[in-house]
């Protein structure tokens, strides 16, 4: 049976997308079987789609025969049961690279990262995305990001692009991307994907649900599935009461211990996947680990969290 499009698999979750951490070794070299396992342990445990070599994956970090060691390993591990996107960035003409490596590695799309280091205008940002889009067979989604932030009339643009199936938004202007929803829905209606990209989305989720965004990444999903699943639930179901518990008990306090120092929304993760059993190394510079007291509390964090459960049931 052939697999359905990419944007009918990502359309309506039926549990969190998940952003694996990238396993090294004590030597810092690429760990695959750790990452299989990794991999395969959040397929297993219900996420709905892989998103392999990306933020929480450090794209940054990898080479380009790392990054599709990385993702061939995500697609064997998934086994066709979720669909595996992969990161794709820096200038059009190493993005495109990206892409081809992907499509090689057996991806079913890609997420397009914002362009390297140039702060650029609506008409180059277009042309980049466009370009990239023009050159590959994988559907992209577009991540709006720092320098890669759009008018309502860009992403109408966007959303007219063969291709381009969905925008990610981690800038977080809600009036901005109500906007951007609406010009969409009025002058280019269709089938384009919104997904909430904020580290920790679910914090800010309920917010982005009332503008009609369900999507969204969930890095907690990787050292923390049980927590993330029944947030996920919950939302979905409008179980107010257990999203709000959560909320209170787990995620504000983790996103302020995540918030004590750029690069933990990183580096802190890889800490809790370490807490939980899961050697997958350190991070690469330039992001660095959490400090013990931070990872101290982390610990304590995630203690938080599985009670909370236990005390709901």
């Amino acid at each position: 049976m052939t697999p359905a499009p990419l944007a009918t698999r990502l359309g309506n979750p039926s549990g969190p997308l998940f952003f694996p951490v990238t396993a090294y070794g004590t030597d810092g070299t690429l760990d695959l079987d750790t990452y299989r396992l990794h991999v395969r342990r959040g397929v297993e445990a219900g996420a709905a789609a892989v998103f392999a070599c990306c933020g929480t994956g450090e794209f940054h970090a990898l080479t380009p025969e790392e990054f599709e060691a990385c993702v061939r390993a995500a697609v064997e591990a998934a086994e066709g049961r979720v669909p595996v996107v992969a990161g794709a960035g820096y200038g059009t003409k190493l993005a495109v690279h990206w892409a081809g490596l992907a499509r090689r590695a057996g991806a079913d799309g890609l997420l397009a990262m914002p362009p390297y280091l140039v702060r650029a205008g609506q008409e180059g940002l277009l042309r980049h995305y466009r370009e990239l889009a023009a050159a590959t067979a994988l559907p992209v989604i577009v991540y709006q990001r720092d320098n890669a932030v759009f008018t309502p009339a860009s992403v109408v643009e966007l959303a007219r692009t063969d291709g381009i199936i969905g925008l990610k938004d981690g800038h977080g202007d809600l009036d901005l991307l109500q906007r951007t929803v609406s010009a969409v829905r009025t002058e280019a209606p269709g089938d384009l994907l919104y997904f909430n990209g904020l580290p920790t989305a679910e914090l800010t989720q309920l917010a982005y649900r009332g503008i009609g965004v369900t999507l969204y990444s969930s890095a907690v999903f990787c050292f923390l599935p049980e927590v993330a699943l029944a947030c996920h639930q919950a939302l979905r179901t409008g179980d107010r009461a257990t999203v709000d518990r959560l909320l209170d008990g787990f995620y504000r306090p983790f996103v302020e211990l995540r918030d004590q120092s750029p690069g933990y929304a990183v580096s802190l993760v890889k800490a809790g996947v370490r807490l939980r059993g899961l050697d997958v190394g350190e991070v690469r510079p330039p992001l660095h680990e959490p400090s013990g007291d931070h990872v101290e509390q982390l610990a304590r964090l995630i203690e938080r969290g599985l009670a909370l459960l236990e005390e709901a049931q």
